[in-house]
């Protein structure tokens, strides 16, 4: 019977307005099934959600806003997530710009990842109860919203001692930087790598890694005012050796190493003369791996390059090698990565601001206000 009035009434919460559904739950005289109604009636929608949407490409700070969403059902096998933060990565703002390989079609929710904590979940969902701490992965679009409704499939349960804005983080630059150390040449405790952008969240994550495998780093940085703090900054997180790239102007960029040996790979994220530079410190038939183009100028390689050290270049997109039946993989790494930030093992400059704030983080993101952190949106 309690269960016949339940569908009942939720069937009437569904068709009418809010003030006729109390008014039939008032007439429902049974304690125990007014609580139960209460608790499928909140089950069967999501809360209403706040959001950062843009309706057309072009300059972030133009064409983004912030709008009010309408609940949204909660299916059978799907999970409501309330988001705790979510950052402003440069590929969420080159999808706002309209020149990403891969974007939502407009009107769309920016944000690419993050990480949210479950509020209600479907009836037929069984991994995930109100409380989980979870992360869309692979990513998915329209994290900048207090709410989100997803399929079950769609998140990864974390643990929640997990520290909030490396959850949030954690799946494009730090998994970018694991999958780049592992899958383009084979490395041993005592080898090198090269790269550029070395204070990026990669990079960062590149020398912590890498000293975590006994494996050295040789840093590239451009030539600007706090590069001196910055190479500090490098050495702390374990850096070998960090150079700016007004150091690199000689002939023989190898003779500045050490007792280090020549470096097997080479990671790219900059383009243009920082490119060359990577490329010459390569050992005979090393790799450099182009994940970004920060410079926005190609990259340009000398013919002697190619002939006489049989140099190989590759190029790295995570949402690809993410796409490729890599989930299990992928999770499984999220979680080895996120032990690592809770040990101390892994960290990178980040800022937490409120998600209100909006426009002066993507400010920031933006370069706007000089050099910032990492800016996450928290919620």
């Amino acid at each position: 019977m309690a269960k016949t009035i339940m569908r009942s009434l939720a069937m009437k919460a569904l068709k009418c307005p809010s003030s006729s559904f109390l008014f039939n739950l008032r007439q429902t005289h049974n304690p125990r099934v007014q609580t139960q109604v209460i608790r499928a009636f909140s089950a069967l929608m999501s809360p209403p959600s706040k959001a950062i949407v843009y309706d057309q490409h072009g300059a972030p700070e133009s064409v983004t806003r912030v709008v009010e969403m309408p609940p949204v059902e909660v299916k059978d096998k799907d999970v409501c997530v309330k988001m705790l933060a979510a950052p402003i990565n440069p590929s969420d703002i080159n999808r706002i710009e309209g020149v990403y390989p891969v974007r939502p079609p407009v009107p769309a929710v920016g944000g690419y990842e993050g990480v949210g904590e479950v509020h209600s979940v479907g009836s037929a969902v069984k991994d995930f109860s109100p409380g989980d701490w979870v992360i869309p992965s692979p990513p998915t679009f329209g994290t900048w919203q207090t709410y989100i409704v997803q399929d079950q499939s769609v998140w990864h349960k974390i643990n929640k001692d997990s520290p909030m804005k490396y959850a949030a983080t954690i799946t494009v630059n730090p998994l970018t930087a694991l999958r780049m150390l592992e899958d383009f040449t084979t490395l041993n405790s005592g080898d090198s790598v090269v790269q550029n952008g070395a204070t990026s969240i990669v990079g960062q994550c590149i020398i912590q890694i890498a000293k975590f495998h006994g494996i050295h780093s040789i840093n590239i940085l451009r030539d600007r005012p706090g590069s001196d703090e910055a190479k500090e900054f490098l050495k702390e997180l374990g850096a070998d050796e960090v150079f700016t790239e007004g150091q690199l102007a000689v002939k023989n960029v190898k003779g500045l190493l050490t007792n280090l040996p020549e470096p097997a790979l080479g990671f790219n994220c900059v383009g243009g003369n920082s490119a060359s530079l990577v490329l010459k410190f390569l050992r005979q038939g090393g790799t450099m791996v182009t994940y970004g183009g920060m410079s926005k100028k190609p990259v340009t390689v000398s013919t002697s390059s190619f002939i006489f050290k049989d140099l190989s270049l590759r190029g790295f997109w995570l949402q690809k090698w993410m796409t490729s039946d890599k989930a299990k993989e992928c999770r499984n790494m999220i979680d080895y990565l996120l032990c690592l930030a809770q040990e101390g093992k892994l960290k990178y400059e980040m800022e937490l601001v409120p998600f209100d704030d909006f426009h002066v983080a993507l400010d920031k993101a933006l370069g706007k206000l000089g050099s910032q952190p990492k800016q996450v949106l928290k919620f």
